[in-house]
């Protein structure tokens, strides 16, 4: 577990690290005045294109990916990102920026109604809460650290390398997403076919009479019937949502205050170096308790593992969580997709279950797109007619994704499922993206545009 879990992430890691580097040893591009070409070519900024909220067909296949989008991304816990910016700006034709902004709406909205109805479903094999708020907490604060870091770098990269970032880091992690599921698949056939025998054998014996002691049968043992408001109460666990809530409430504070600061400025950098005490805070506190209930559990020859990761809670696998948050979410904000297409396989890499991990990722993800959603409307990026329909939509579908997706789970007792529908939907963003990266990237070359680097402090 631990070999792959490092595996993936080293390939993250190389990926990134050759784009970092190219930051600071690729020149910047200066005009004779000694000013950026890109600032200069760009220094009327993008046009703002707010389309008319009107029924036709643009809003029509709109509402269509949106609900399906939502639908299979809130399943697979990766939000859907990479699918709506693209439809928002070619079929419906808002600008990039808006698009963008418009995206986090969506993906607010489907995770908000994911997690409700997360919270009414028990968990599938424990006596425990579906959502796992110690690697919440664990993951969140780097996360939501990282996609800050992020932000910053995607005004220093060029369009066409993170382009090839899109297709390099969404095709890795779909591909590997993929053969988990194909993995996972073959143990729940092999697992099924084993309690059909066992099924079979009962019935035989039990039509011959036979008097049978001690059958360690489980599904034919009685479970406890538990009532709705019993999972409620079971999955809801205040303590680790207040420590969220006032991380988000510090992050909201911290960003509007570097919204409002000139670019570059003391303040400027004040602000953002402040995030990292918040979040490194957070992350240290529940890195401690898991490290002291795991080490205690091992000292008492109790393996059983704290959480639902299946790894021990040792100093270099929680500086390596660390690492995995930090970069998965400055990979999110550098392509604007958020963490949750590197959280979701990420979770999956340390032996979350499926449902799990889909869970747990939705409710990150419910704190970090309404994070980008407050900040977007002081900002004023998007329409507020728009947002609140594509957040209808996607209300609507992100419960009923998750409910026939999960009641289909039940019935054929396969999770694998929830880790196909993951891999689909990077590989989905990672087409989407990709071609359209492509082209905007081809269309800059003829037109003999700038494409090299620019600076941080870029106004």
């Amino acid at each position: 577990m631990e070999i792959r879990s490092r595996s993936f992430v080293a390939y993250l890691l190389a990926a990134f690290s050759a784009a970092i580097l190219s930051v600071f040893l690729l020149p910047r591009g200066l005009r004779e005045d000694g000013s950026s070409l890109l600032l200069h070519g760009l220094a009327a900024g993008p046009v703002r294109v707010w389309p008319d909220l009107e029924l036709n067909w643009r809003s029509a296949m709109a509402t269509l990916i949106g609900f399906l989008g939502s639908a299979f991304g809130t399943v697979g816990g990766v939000g859907g990102g990479g699918i709506f910016v693209p439809m928002l700006n070619l079929i419906v034709g808002f600008d990039t920026k808006s698009a963008a902004a418009l995206s986090k709406c969506m993906i607010m909205g489907a995770s908000a109604s994911s997690v409700w109805y997360n919270i009414r479903v028990a968990h599938p094999t424990k006596e425990v809460p579906i959502i796992d708020y110690d690697l919440a907490l664990l993951f969140q604060p780097m996360l939501m650290l990282g996609i800050t870091i992020g932000v910053s770098l995607s005004v220093v990269f060029p369009y066409w390398l993170i382009t090839v970032l899109i297709i390099i880091l969404f095709i890795g992690t779909s591909s590997r997403s993929f053969f988990r599921g194909l993995h996972m698949w073959e143990q729940e056939t092999l697992f099924n076919l084993e309690e059909e025998k066992k099924r079979q054998e009962t019935l035989s014996k039990a039509n011959g009479d036979e008097v049978i002691i001690d059958a360690d049968y489980a599904p034919l043992l009685p479970k406890k019937e538990r009532s709705g408001m019993d999972i409620l109460r079971s999955n809801l666990r205040w303590r680790g949502i207040l420590v969220l809530l006032v991380v988000w409430v510090c992050f909201l504070l911290l960003q509007i205050t570097k919204t409002n600061a000139p670019v570059c400025s003391p303040m400027y950098w004040f602000v953002n170096v402040l995030q990292f005490p918040v979040s490194i805070s957070v992350f240290a506190w529940e890195a401690v308790k898991l490290y002291k209930e795991s080490k205690e559990r091992r000292m008492a020859g109790n393996w059983e593992c704290v959480c639902e990761a299946s790894i021990e809670w040792t100093a270099p696998q929680l500086l390596f969580c660390a690492l995995c948050g930090i970069l998965g979410g400055t990979v999110g904000g550098l392509l604007g997709s958020g963490g949750g297409f590197i959280l979701g396989p990420l979770l999956l890499e340390i032996g979350v279950i499926p449902q799990v991990a889909s869970a747990t990722a939705t409710f990150v993800m419910l704190f970090s797109s309404s994070l980008s959603v407050v900040e977007f409307y002081f900002l004023r990026r998007f329409p507020i007619p728009y947002a609140l329909y594509l957040m209808s939509v996607s209300l609507m579908a992100g419960f009923w994704g998750q409910f026939f997706v999960r009641k289909l789970v039940l019935m054929l007792k396969r999770a694998s499922l929830i880790v196909f529908i993951l891999s689909s939907v990077i590989f989905a963003s990672a087409l989407t993206m990709g071609v359209i990266g492509v082209e905007t990237s081809v269309r800059m070359i003829k037109n003999n545009e700038y494409m090299g680097f620019l600076s941080f402090c870029t106004e």
